[in-house]
């Protein structure tokens, strides 16, 4: 029981540590929470590509069916957003995701997805945590049932409806876009949206491999080098680049002139083509830029700062009824939508703005107005068991100034936010699922970032 502990987005860990006998537990400790919340609709188990998924999703299914539970099992492993819509299209009690999501193919996870079909928060986790226990049996006449189904079709229709109420029309005829699965989940369902919608699709590591080509589905732009090369290569004729993570929540772009699009201009071009004919409030991560809150400020609306985690972005949509929520690496919502980050969504909400106008054109228009952004991130081994004296270290050490530039302001809401005089900020928090310390910094040049993230480096290295 020890082993299980719930991070950012519900817990991960090595096959050597994430094995069938503690997946089970997990399994019971839901089947206790939800019998003890008096939550008796069926549960829904998805899972992801992974070599092992498949088995622990039954495993899953058959330790809820043993509660009296019936299960709606995923036919294929597809996206975790399908199965987090599913919950509430089809008023079920809840899910588990069988996933690692972006982590090398020696990982796997399991997170649970709450009947609102947004991340589950702290309270919930802990309160399954709690529960952890040898799976139990109620008499086999007691037992629920397992039904596999297919989520994408009820998925695709919502979401397409939501899109062509935000842009007027899903019409992608004449779009040509690039679309890389990474191997992962959002093979046969991203690429499927965007074909439906009218685009000409090229594809990118669309088959299943359960070792994702050797590497980690991380959409990064280290990892993305042929879906950059073509999309920016003038001869190809293609108009966009896509790529989805292992389990599809999360999107990253690419464009023609800039190739590989920040995920942070990304975000701001999205609240501002939504601002275009909606309003209300963004809600960003504390390690997303302060262009959002620039965009916001024209426009006369407000930003939420929250933790990093999707759960602290869609408590806080509910909260203030935010018209989009994001953060830097990638994983966004908007309002209308479960709250949930949706890889698949905002693959045909990004598609259907560069339809409209080119997202380069945009994104140039705002930091013309608004100023120049760069942000860039690093990341510091640290064992997880080391991070809570690490940051207690940090705190007694915050320097009065970073890379020669007065520290005006210090926020804590995740980690250490160095505020400075410059504009600029120094961030370092620790990881929800992996063992090292991010370290990201923002500033209005690519230089001084650079600087930025050498201080934070020099201020952890001696407390490691």
């Amino acid at each position: 029981m020890e082993t299980i502990s719930f991070g950012t987005d519900g817990w991960r860990a090595t096959l050597e540590e994430f094995t069938t006998p503690r997946v089970r537990m997990v399994g019971q400790a839901v089947a206790t929470y939800l019998d003890d919340e008096g939550l008796e609709g069926p549960v829904a188990v998805g899972y992801d590509a992974r070599e092992t998924s498949r088995g622990f999703a039954e495993e899953l299914s058959r330790v809820l069916c043993a509660n009296g539970f019936d299960v709606v099992l995923s036919d294929r492993d597809r996206p975790t957003p399908l199965v987090a819509h599913a919950i509430v299209d089809r008023e079920l009690a809840g899910a588990l995701v069988i996933t690692a999501s972006h982590n090398p193919p020696e990982y796997n996870g399991v997170k649970f997805i709450p009947d609102d079909g947004a991340p589950a928060l702290p309270a919930v986790t802990d309160a399954i945590a709690d529960r952890l226990a040898e799976p139990e049996s109620l008499p086999e006449a007691d037992h629920g049932t397992v039904r596999e189904v297919d989520f994408t079709e009820s998925h695709a229709d919502a979401i397409f409806e939501l899109v062509e109420s935000i842009t007027g029309s899903a019409d992608l005829s004449g779009l040509s876009v690039a679309y890389d699965a990474m191997h992962g989940s959002g093979r046969g369902t991203t690429d499927a949206v965007l074909e439906r919608a009218g685009a000409t699709l090229e594809r990118y590591r669309c088959e299943r491999d359960p070792d994702f080509g050797g590497g980690s589905p991380e959409p990064a732009a280290e990892n993305l080098e042929t879906l950059i090369a073509t999309v920016t290569d003038d001869d190809s004729g293609v108009d966009l680049g896509i790529a989805n993570d292992g389990d599809a929540d999360r999107i990253a772009i690419v464009t023609p002139e800039r190739g590989y699009l920040d995920e942070n201009l990304f975000f701001a071009a999205l609240y501002d083509y939504l601002l275009e004919d909606a309003s209300g409030p963004a809600v960003r991560t504390v390690s997303t830029t302060y262009l959002i809150d620039r965009i916001a400020e024209a426009h006369g609306e407000t930003v939420r700062e929250v933790p990093v985690g999707f759960k602290w972005v869609a408590e806080a949509m509910a909260e203030g009824d935010a018209l989009v929520g994001g953060e830097e690496s990638g994983g966004f919502t908007v309002r209308g939508h479960v709250r949930e980050k949706d890889g698949v969504l905002m693959a045909l909400l990004a598609a259907a703005m560069h339809a409209d106008e080119s997202l380069d054109e945009r994104v140039d228009r705002l930091l013309e107005t608004h100023g120049t952004v760069v942000q860039d991130k690093i990341s510091v081994d640290c064992p997880d068991s080391e991070k809570a004296r690490v940051l207690e270290d940090l705190e007694a050490a915050i320097p009065e100034t970073v890379a020669d530039t007065a520290v005006e302001d210090v926020n804590t809401a995740d980690g250490f936010k160095l505020l400075l005089a410059d504009g600029s900020w120094l961030l370092v928090r620790p990881s929800g699922t992996e063992p090292v310390l991010r370290v990201y910094a923002e500033a209005a040049d690519e230089k001084r970032v650079r600087e930025l993230l050498d201080a934070g480096r020099e201020l952890l290295d001696p407390l490691i």
